[in-house]
């Protein structure tokens, strides 16, 4: 039987299979689908300091081989995370992971500093896709400067697993990959959605209430699993890879391209039980190709 341990810069996986946040809620949300604690590891939805209402609807679309988000990190806040998401969650025997997200540098500090006192989650997903509010709405991850402060300035109070996630919607992912890694990122993970746009053409409107909105789902996968060859090339801190993974094959591709492990996003909306799926799919990949440790394949293109 092939070993799927996978050590993630001191996160030790169970295996590679992860969820995507915003696509697993709580995880408990899934329990009537997925044995949790078999997961290498699941990400919680978008925790911000103060609780947010989100978008207004219509905030999502259906599109072409994938499909459009606006939800607006829609939360309670980070105090309702800690005083009654955390005792619900504690108790399963996998790696989680809290996605944090802010409006500006100090949002973030504070957020990641509460759950630091949080003794089972291990880590947190910084994203950094958000827009800052104090720098006009650009967000955070769009270039190297904004992307490292946010990632310094959270790392003096953070003293657990930070993994860092990229935004793909710049002109040098490398770039920006590099300058969190030198404040401080313990991993990333690549990429986010995509900025998309679709439109009634009946109505004439735009599908989405914010006219724009993230594009994820297969529409992304090969732009995803370049840019993960790109950024594993150039960095020496472990990567998560996610954007469009469906089936076992799809996540095989990512950890070929130089992923450690995977999250899976929207297919969870359309099955379940997909990691589970996803799992039983890359051992038997491993057994019929004599691979005994997963890692074996990480970054093993020819």
């Amino acid at each position: 039987m092939v070993n799927l341990n996978i050590d993630f810069n001191g996160l030790n996986f169970k295996n590679p299979v992860l969820t995507a946040s915003g696509t697993f809620g709580y995880g408990y949300e899934f329990e009537d689908f997925v044995d949790l604690s078999s997961l290498g590891g699941f990400i919680v939805k978008g925790t911000t300091l103060n609780a947010r209402e989100g978008n207004p609807y219509p905030r999502m679309a259906e599109t072409a081989s994938g499909m459009l988000n606006a939800v607006g990190l829609q939360n309670k806040g980070v105090d309702f995370f800690c005083n009654e998401i955390y005792p619900r969650i504690s108790k399963y025997d996998t790696n989680i992971l809290v996605n944090v997200s802010g409006s500006a540098i100090e949002d973030y500090v504070e957020t990641a500093a509460k759950i630091n006192e949080l003794d089972k989650i291990p880590g947190i997903e910084l994203n950094i896709s958000c827009p800052n509010v104090k720098e006009g709405g650009m967000a955070f991850g769009t270039n190297c400067s904004s992307a490292a402060q946010v990632v310094k300035e959270v790392r003096k109070v953070y003293k657990k697993h930070l993994m860092v996630k990229l935004s793909p919607n710049v002109t040098d992912i490398v770039s920006i990959a590099k300058s969190v890694e030198e404040q401080g990122a313990n991993s990333l993970s690549l990429v986010n959605t995509f900025l998309g746009m679709a439109i009634d053409i009946n109505t004439r409107k735009p599908k989405l209430s914010t006219i724009t909105g993230g594009l994820s789902g297969p529409a992304i996968k090969p732009i995803a699993v370049r840019m993960v060859w790109q950024v594993s090339k150039a960095v020496k801190i472990p990567i998560c890879g996610l954007g469009g993974i469906m089936n076992a094959d799809d996540a095989i591709e990512f950890l070929l391209a130089g992923a450690s492990c995977v999250q899976i996003g929207t297919a969870n909306f359309i099955y379940p039980d997909i990691t589970m799926k996803i799992l039983e799919g890359i051992k038997h990949y491993c057994n019929i190709h004599g691979i005994k440790n997963i890692t074996e394949l990480i970054g093993a293109i020819n």
